[in-house]
């Protein structure tokens, strides 16, 4: 079939065929015509087509004249014996199975509106699909959704399409990763992608937003029963996590663990294992499973006795300067909020950030020292590090750096001398903050937020912006001449300018 050039050509002569295909099933071969056209490389005639098979086999949908069961190849039902009516049937199906695959193949097109329209139209097949199912069902009330054509990341507001698409991409990931030795880093990020994109609402109420409709819902079918949806949440991304995820993908799956993924498990505690794994890799990978795995020892009861270890090994020199230094202690003042800690622990890790200190650039420190006050105010217990009397020397610091237990650092036996030290800072700002400790702590702990994204540059802009103060006469008699005197040899011969 040749199209009239432009838009308006190829809308006319396809509207044509599709009237004339719906009107007499004498004409269906004109079927092979429209499809044809969706191979074609012009936009405008591709989505002419498309539009053209979203209006003909969406009526065929609706009429009920696709074949219903499992589809026969259409080889052995043409040369049979059976009736003209099932024949055009099963071969009006299989031009729908091709419309549905180069609908698929468009998705990957470069142009946004063919991928757009290409999408809109296999989602309305799915909704008609799941109105005049071609399946037949297995029993009497079977929920029947239409799983093979329904492959996409789209409608997911809706809860059975929700639902599906978690069974659908847990079933992806075993099919690509189970068993092999290496998959390429594109799939996990277009996983993630995927399955990031799915979120449960927070509200305990059953499943309401059908994209499919039903003139009445079975209790039976698991999709309208929110404990199956977490069901599916969970066997979704454990079977994505148990696999050996490139750091970076780890990562991000680490940053949205404790707000999209804990709250919607059936059982949050099965993620120890992939938590525990990412505390052992270090850095920002183990800062970021530590607030998961606080979230389960406070609100889950685990039990995961090395929590504070792992976190107290966390601390050293580079995490001043990493990135991540404000998510960092904004966390580790959240883990050590909790008035009921040990003082010897809450010691150990004032005294290490106190060492550590020692060495820290200024905007560091304007964010650990009030940090350390804190600690601080919150166990009185360890005030005992500020007032005791005559310190030991620093040679005689009882206090183990080097020990990775904090239960045997013997910090609670040491001193805050470092925060002495830090008061001799060249910069201002810094010795004021560590200068808190001279004085009785006040009750009211000081906020750290606005202080976790202090940079160097920030400092250096407020410091320039400082007025100086008023200048003060040095000398009531201004100097005349070279030396300063009025009536020197060397005024007569040298004026200041």
């Amino acid at each position: 079939m040749e199209l009239e050039a432009g838009p308006g050509g190829a809308r006319r002569a396809l509207g044509l065929l599709v009237e004339a295909v719906l009107a007499n099933r004498g004409k269906a071969n004109s079927v092979f015509d429209i499809l044809a056209v969706l191979q074609s490389e012009d936009q405008e005639e591709i989505q002419e087509a498309v539009r053209a098979c979203s209006r003909l086999f969406g009526a065929l949908l609706a009429r009920g004249e696709l074949f219903v069961g499992q589809l026969p190849s259409e080889e052995m039902v043409m040369a049979g014996s059976r009736g003209a009516t099932r024949k055009y049937r099963v071969w009006m199906r299989h031009r729908y199975h091709s419309c549905c695959n180069r609908l698929g193949e468009l998705l990957a097109r470069s142009s946004f509106r063919v991928k757009e329209l290409a999408l809109s139209t296999l989602m309305k097949f799915v909704k008609l699909e799941g109105e005049h199912p071609l399946e037949k069902p297995k029993w009497e009330g079977n929920y029947l959704f239409p799983h093979q054509l329904f492959k996409f990341r789209e409608y997911l507001e809706h809860d059975d399409i929700r639902y599906h698409t978690m069974q659908a991409a847990a079933d992806a990931v075993a099919r690509t990763a189970d068993g092999r030795p290496e998959v390429p880093l594109t799939f996990w990020n277009n996983a993630f992608t995927l399955l990031s994109s799915v979120g449960l609402p927070r509200q305990e109420s059953a499943p309401s937003s059908f994209y499919v409709k039903h003139a009445e819902l079975s209790d039976k079918w698991k999709v309208v029963h929110l404990r199956e949806h977490r069901k599916a949440f969970q066997q979704m991304w454990l079977g994505f996590l148990k696999h050996q995820l490139p750091l970076r993908v780890c990562k991000k799956v680490l940053v949205i663990m404790h707000d999209s993924i804990l709250p919607h498990l059936a059982q949050p505690s099965l993620m120890i294992d992939f938590l525990a794994r990412a505390c052992d890799v270090g850095g920002a990978v183990s800062l970021l499973a530590l607030n998961g795995l606080f979230i389960l020892i406070h609100e889950h009861n685990l039990e995961y006795p090395d929590f504070y270890r792992k976190l107290y090994g966390l601390l050293d020199p580079s995490v001043f300067h990493v990135k991540y230094r404000a998510r960092f202690f904004h966390l580790a003042d959240l883990f050590l909020s909790s008035s009921h800690l040990p003082a010897y622990l809450v010691a150990a890790f004032t005294k290490r950030l106190a060492r550590l200190a020692l060495t820290a650039p200024p905007e560091a420190l304007l964010t650990v020292l009030p940090f350390i006050c804190n600690l601080l105010r919150r166990h009185p217990a360890c005030r005992v590090l500020m007032h005791r009397p005559r310190g030991p020397e620093l040679d005689a610091d009882p206090y183990d750096p080097q020990e990775e237990d904090p239960a045997r650092s013997r910090a609670l036996e040491s001193s805050l001398w470092e925060l002495q030290a830090l008061q001799r800072h060249y910069h201002p700002e810094v010795s004021k903050a560590a200068s808190a400790v001279n004085q009785a702590l006040s009750e009211a702990e000081v906020s750290i937020a606005p202080l976790l994204e202090l940079t160097a540059f920030q400092i250096f802009e407020r410091d320039l912006q400082k007025k100086g103060p008023e200048p003060v006469p040095l000398e009531f008699i201004p100097a005349r001449g070279l030396l300063g005197r009025r009536d020197d040899l060397c005024a007569q011969h040298f004026t200041l300018s």
